[in-house]
């Protein structure tokens, strides 16, 4: 052993670069291949926690209800046409078109769109959805996603009334 050279004890293992496992590789006096790599957190799909889902659930469940119309959220792009896409996602509920109220939001491009079937129109003013926007637009401003989305609910809900 040379100056300046450590004597590796007998049960070391020696590091390698192994071109199957990648850097940080070592063969253990066993044979077998130890690997250790870095942890790298995933990023959620879903903006929302599931504390806030469920509470975004709640007032969904509860409008409807109460009103007897079918209200949903659709969060996303909308493309450069925002009415007319939040209008194909309200078209895509089908036969329950009519009586449904579609709340479409797309916070990259800042726009709110709510879309009411026919049914649900005759109950609910253009002036109560224009108040319903305004105050989720309030609270998105502040960042509050889900308590804009929850007020926009209960005010869209005071409107329609209840269920006939």
């Amino acid at each position: 052993m040379g100056a300046g050279e450590l004597a590796q004890p007998a049960n070391a293992a020696t590091v390698v670069e192994d071109p199957e496992h990648g850097e940080g590789a070592a063969i253990t006096l066993s044979g077998r291949v130890s690997v250790a790599r870095a942890h790298k957190p995933v990023a959620p799909d879903n903006p929302f926690t599931p504390v806030q889902l469920a509470r975004l659930d709640e007032a969904l469940t509860l409008s409807s209800r109460s009103t007897g119309l079918w209200f949903s959220v659709y969060l996303g792009d909308l493309g450069q046409d925002t009415r007319a896409a939040a209008e194909d996602v309200h078209a895509a509920s089908g036969e329950r078109a009519a009586r449904s109220v579609l709340i479409a939001v797309s916070p990259g491009q800042r726009q709110v769109e709510v879309i009411t079937g026919s049914e649900a129109a005759r109950r609910m003013s253009d002036r109560g959805c224009k108040l319903a926007v305004m105050s989720m637009v309030a609270s998105f401003k502040e960042g509050d996603l889900i308590g804009g989305l929850v007020d926009g609910l209960r005010i869209l809900n005071d409107q329609a009334g209840p269920r006939h």
